[in-house]
């Protein structure tokens, strides 16, 4: 199968069987009927039709390498800048769709597993038939369009413990077991966003370091079909609602988080990419540049998101009529430079873009490590913009059935804007309220501040791809020579 249609995406989700938990009970029936997960798949839904859509399809597949037929854009291993600039607009396609909101948007996995695709040579170092399933499993991710999820974090209660062995009793997933048919693996991970909205799940998890005589048992990756016997799912509370114009954002982009559980699952050895290895965990992580892949892709996210909320700020500036108002305009402003930095790094990481040694090319690093420790600064500088602007605006808010009520009369009279109607206005305060003060707006700061770790983690990786640079430093040298001479 080709690139798929939104029909065949919710078709996949409604017909699996994995053992869902929400709100303390199984859930039964279609996935894409359920209050939890409905809005989502609609809107994903609709961003693969997209990839049908005679006006968009050149711009969001490319020509498999294995039978010719389109696949998602998102899938290319880069080879050239222009490689760059197609996988951006096609990215920036869908980013467009969703206003930077679904930060497991499918591109953002499939590029995941592009990246790790692109390192699959260093996995010969422990086995051939490893690099070989990564291979396989990457092209069949492409050519059947998997929607993947992702599952890395243990529980907390794996560090605390103190069990680093590998006795069964030890609460970090792990191998336990080695079979003919490969291997079993017991344990959870604590974020596998869009899980239950996914074909499958990839697994990488953080081996946990400990003297092992042999293989160490936390150290391992793979991907497997999420309605795998022994796996099972449980959802966090939704923030999502029916109303559109009640919960504009959730109705539309809410993403279920997950528990995954694996309760002895056997992967099946073609299914494994490595296993045992710490080192191995390492080398292909870095190897395989995610972050900087990655990067790329949540750079374009970052800027469709960036200009939705300034673009909230905007109008509520013109219907307050705040704009010549001082404080308004350097609030204003800060949002701006903000947007105009993102723009200008993402043209820089494709200017710059440097070979990878094996064939393909990378963004240029530094710039997209440096939106990387930007947004989750901006973003919640952003929200506090418009709840400082909104004021107790945003408190007061009717619902929609207000104004089909007997007081819609009154309502048309007292909440007008400047320039908008009361309906329109308080459809502003709506999404502003959901932003700025509901469960899904503080999602949205929270998930963007630890994005990609927390500010530590990610200052680290830009100085640390800075610390070979010498030229600044060189800069500075002559001139001291010229200024000692």
């Amino acid at each position: 199968m080709p690139a798929k249609t939104g029909t065949q995406y919710c078709e996949r989700i409604n017909a699996q069987t994995v053992p869902c938990w929400y709100k303390g009970e199984l859930l039964n029936g279609k996935r894409s009927e359920h209050i939890a997960f409905s809005g989502l798949m609609k809107t994903q839904k609709f961003m693969y039709d997209m990839q049908s859509d005679p006006q968009l399809a050149e711009r969001l597949t490319y020509a498999s390498p294995s039978d010719g037929k389109p696949v998602g854009m998102s899938f290319l291993p880069p080879a050239s800048s222009d490689d760059l600039r197609k996988r951006r607009e096609a990215m920036t396609l869908w980013a467009q769709v969703h206003h930077g909101f679904l930060g497991r948007s499918p591109d953002y996995m499939n590029t995941a597993i592009m990246a790790f695709y692109t390192a699959a040579d260093l996995l010969n170092e422990l086995s051939p038939k490893y690099a070989e399933n990564l291979r396989n499993y990457y092209a069949y991710c492409r050519d059947h369009d998997i929607t993947l999820s992702h599952a890395f974090i243990q529980p907390h209660a794996s560090k605390i413990s103190g069990q680093l062995d590998a006795t069964e009793d030890a609460i970090a997933a792990k191998v336990v077991e080695r079979t003919e048919e490969g291997l079993i693996i017991n344990g959870a991970f604590m974020m596998a966003t869009q899980a239950a909205t996914s074909d499958e799940i990839f697994v990488y998890p953080s081996p946990s370091p400990a003297p092992f005589d042999d293989e160490n048992p936390f150290a391992f990756s793979f991907a497997v079909p999420n309605d795998l016997p022994g796996i099972t799912l449980i959802c966090r509370d939704t923030y999502a609602a029916s109303s559109d114009y009640n919960y504009p954002l959730s109705s539309k982009y809410e993403e279920m988080d997950n528990i995954v559980i694996f309760d002895h699952v056997l992967v099946p050895h073609e299914r494994i990419f490595f296993a045992g290895d710490e080192q191995m965990s390492s080398a292909l992580f870095s190897g395989s540049n995610f972050h900087i892949h990655a990067g790329h892709q949540v750079l374009c996210r970052y800027i469709a998101k960036t200009e939705f909320v300034l673009g909230t700020i905007q109008l509520l500036t013109d219907t307050l009529d705040l704009k010549s108002e001082a404080h308004v305009v350097e609030k204003t402003a800060r949002a701006l430079a903000g947007l105009e930095s993102l723009k200008a790094l993402a043209i820089a990481a494709e200017a710059g873009a440097v070979p990878d040694g094996r064939g393909y090319v990378l963004p240029a690093p530094k710039p997209l490590m440096a939106a990387n420790l930007l947004y989750p600064k901006l973003y919640p500088e952003m929200i506090e913009i418009l709840q400082l602007l909104s004021s107790s605006g945003m408190i007061m808010v009717p619902q929609e059935e207000d104004f089909q009520s007997g007081a819609a009369e009154s309502l048309n009279i007292y909440l007008r804007g400047t320039d908008m109607s009361s309906p329109e206005r308080n459809a502003l305060f709506r999404l502003i309220w959901e932003l700025g003060a509901g469960s899904f707006g503080g999602r949205q700061t929270q998930f963007e501040r630890f994005f990609f770790g927390n500010a530590i983690t990610v200052s680290n990786r830009l100085y640390t791809a800075s610390a070979q640079d010498q030229s600044q430093r060189e800069l500075v040298r002559q001139f001291l020579a010229y200024s000692t001479k």
